[in-house]
């Protein structure tokens, strides 16, 4: 445990144990009837459950980010390669560049289509539009199938795997 974890549990359990402190009288059940103790007991229950599953929680979205960043580098490799493919050998390079640019969405589409990705994994058009305006598409390096199946590889097998050794907090 990290000793931000540590100091989390600690502040946790010393404002149960404030609680407790300015509430030492046992609930009231004239007040509240015996499901009002037995529900508050259950939600304290629940409370302390949650908190002691922040740190597995805090893991699994870990993987999850990671998880989308390797999606989005596997379609970025597949647009920069896609564009690098359409550009002339010799002449009208500037030309090709600038249409590629200005018909992007039609990219998305066309690599989303021939790959089938999901659209949502594709970045912003406009940003990209704008990133790329800086880049000259004859410099960029051609697809690497080897790399795009070791991604493929990771996402389908290694990180399901890693995920077995998280518990799901919520079981």
């Amino acid at each position: 445990m990290s000793k931000y974890t540590c100091a989390f549990h600690s502040y946790v359990y010393g404002c149960f144990g404030l609680y407790r402190s300015f509430n030492d009288k046992p609930i009231d059940e004239d007040l509240t009837g015996p499901l009002g103790k037995e529900l508050f007991e259950k939600e304290q229950d629940d409370l302390l459950t949650d908190l002691k599953n922040i740190p597995k929680k805090a893991c699994a979205r870990r993987i999850n980010e990671f998880v989308k960043r390797a999606r989005a580098a596997k379609i970025h490799a597949y647009i920069i390669s896609h564009l690098k493919k359409e550009m002339p050998a010799m002449m009208g390079k500037a030309k090709t560049q600038k249409k590629l640019i200005d018909n992007l969405e039609d990219v998305f589409v066309k690599i989303q289509k021939e790959h089938h990705l999901p659209a949502g994994d594709f970045p912003n058009v406009e940003k990209f539009k704008e990133v790329l305006s800086g880049y000259n598409f004859d410099k960029f390096e051609k697809l690497k199938p080897k790399l795009i199946q070791g991604v493929d590889d990771m996402l389908g097998y290694d990180i399901p795997e890693l995920l077995k050794n998280f518990k799901n907090p919520y079981d």
